[in-house]
């Protein structure tokens, strides 16, 4: 299908889509907006000391400055490139790793899938804020190591999905015809269980990618997540509670910014899975 009818389909969707699809995605965008535009938006750099110490919103700081005297609203905006990006990548990666086994195990079977599947469920037996505190103690806190650590274990939920769904495609007829002809496994997965398995896996991907940047947010509030001077949401609640204890609401802004994307992503999620399941809201 070419691009411009994919476009087509969607605007026709989305002009019958409910109001909550509506707000969900305005909120997505203005984030991607902030993120892509940073440097053009922010009176001063990512970690640039401006000011003192905790100094009240005004003039030259709307929104004050932090427990170093860097500049709120610029670090905001800059926690959102680097936290939704970071979370958008090791969200990709997950859907790479999880739903490739998950297909592989379904279309093979045998002693490939238990194996695989006694894997996981270890993996899904051990807490993943636990492990991952684990882990990232030995390996260190760097970027790479934080989104390889998540990506593993958060791939054990996608690799179930994408494994319950293959199961249900791999005993059609076409599968089996597919197989005799002699098509590879690559092809197999590629043409015939990806397409069936799409629905499902696109909206789970909009729910990992809220549970990794909550996920990554709490590891930085912990001080092993994305690490200074990096900015980072989780990160600025923990370095700025103390101004709770005097009536400022300053350390509750990146919490809002976290709890608002994650609401605006669920409503395009459940707009999506309504799209999809094929139900309609008649009222």
């Amino acid at each position: 299908m070419e691009l411009s009818m994919v476009l087509k389909e969607f605007w026709k969707e989305l002009k019958k889509a409910p109001g909550t699809a509506w707000v969900g995605l305005a909120i997505i965008v203005f984030y991607v907006f902030l993120a892509v535009f940073a440097p053009f938006l922010t009176p001063y750099g990512e970690s640039e000391v401006v000011g003192y110490e905790f100094e009240p919103w005004g003039e030259n700081f709307a929104l004050g400055t932090d427990n170093l005297g860097r500049d709120m609203a610029t670090r905001l905006i800059y926690g959102a490139r680097n936290t939704i990006g970071i979370a958008f990548i090791t969200t990709a990666l997950t859907f790479m790793m999880g739903s490739i086994t998950g297909f592989m195990a379904a279309t093979l079977g045998g002693w490939f899938d238990q194996a695989l599947s006694r894997v996981v469920d270890i993996l899904m037996a051990i807490p993943s804020l636990i492990f991952a505190l684990l882990i990232l103690t030995i390996t260190g806190t760097s970027i790479p190591a934080l989104i390889i650590v998540i990506a593993v274990l958060d791939s054990t939920r996608v690799f179930r999905l994408a494994r319950a769904v293959s199961m249900n495609v791999v005993v059609m007829d076409y599968v089996e015809v597919a197989k005799l002809r002699g098509e590879g496994l690559w092809w197999i997965m590629n043409r015939e269980v990806l397409p069936n398995a799409t629905a499902p896996l696109v909206a789970e991907f909009g729910l990992r990618f809220c549970f990794v940047f909550l996920f990554i947010s709490a590891l930085s509030f912990l001080g092993l997540g994305i690490q200074p001077p990096t900015a980072d949401w989780g990160s600025m609640v923990r370095d700025n509670a103390t101004l709770i204890t005097f009536g400022d609401i300053t350390p509750l802004l990146p919490a809002g910014a976290i709890a608002m994307l994650t609401v605006g992503v669920n409503f395009v999620v459940d707009w999506f899975l309504q799209l999809t399941s094929g139900l309609r809201d008649e009222h």
